[in-house]
């Protein structure tokens, strides 16, 4: 099994809106922007690569870090691969931006959801269980 390092963010806009995104071009697989960190890249600058690329979203003001969970990487329409084994950093930032426009092949769309949707919305179980975890942090 491989094992991977993966940052992301939770990234909130002027009106208390939350950012996520579709995975794939399948059946719609959704959830917060995160990847893999490239080599050279620390957590937090991969993050913000991760959410320019899924989101358009390039005005990013850093709030602090949210910490980590690991989960499998998951299979379009659900359920796990365990094929690899991803640990992920999360951080919150702020924008004022509303435009959403990713530029990532792998992840063609991005919205703008209310917090209070975003457990049901979110795919993934261990994206929703840590969601939950830091609800009352955003």
């Amino acid at each position: 099994m491989l094992k991977t390092e993966s940052a992301g963010g939770i990234v909130r806009n002027a009106h208390g809106e939350i950012a996520i995104v579709r995975n794939g071009t399948g059946d719609p697989w959704w959830g917060f922007p995160k990847g893999h960190i490239d080599s050279g890249e620390d957590a937090l600058t991969a993050a913000k690569r991760e959410i320019a690329e899924e989101t358009g979203l390039h005005d990013l003001v850093f709030v602090k870090e949210l910490g980590s969970y690991g989960r499998y990487k998951g299979k379009p329409g659900g359920g796990d691969d365990t094929s690899e084994y991803k640990t992920i950093t999360m951080f919150l930032f702020l924008t004022h931006e509303e435009r959403l426009a990713p530029t990532d092949p792998h992840n063609p769309e991005a919205r703008w959801i209310s917090p209070d949707i975003a457990a049901e919305t979110l795919t993934h179980p261990k994206d929703r269980e840590f969601f939950m975890q830091v609800r009352r942090l955003i």
